[in-house]
């Protein structure tokens, strides 16, 4: 798996971003998302139906701070990416591997 580095300071605290670690590879979509300084990051694929959780690019649904699939309304909390609500109710998002970086960057995948 490849790897991209951003900056935290690009990451709104409470909010979620789109990065593709394969800018060519549509699949290889990650949704990066910030609580205070915990950065958490998943596949951007719900493990209900496969398809994306973004609405539309880099932009997220949530719900009490719960990020919300877009397409069937699974409910996934932040810190696990266990989906606590919705038709997968159970599941889990895939995790994609973070490391810091120096100068407040972040490394997203492997």
């Amino acid at each position: 798996m490849a790897s991209v580095d951003i900056a935290l300071c690009a990451l709104a605290d409470g909010g979620a971003t789109e990065v593709r670690l394969d800018p060519g590879d549509p699949g290889s979509s990650v949704v990066v998302l910030r609580r205070g300084e915990q950065v958490y990051a998943y596949r951007n694929l719900c493990p209900h139906a496969g398809r994306f959780l973004n609405w539309a690019p880099g932009r997220f649904l949530f719900d009490q701070g719960r990020l919300v699939c877009a397409a069937h309304g699974a409910v996934f909390e932040v810190d696990s990416g266990t989906c606590v609500d919705g038709p997968c109710r159970g599941s889990a998002l895939v995790p994609v591997p973070v490391r810091w970086l120096d100068g407040g960057r972040l490394a997203i995948g492997s």
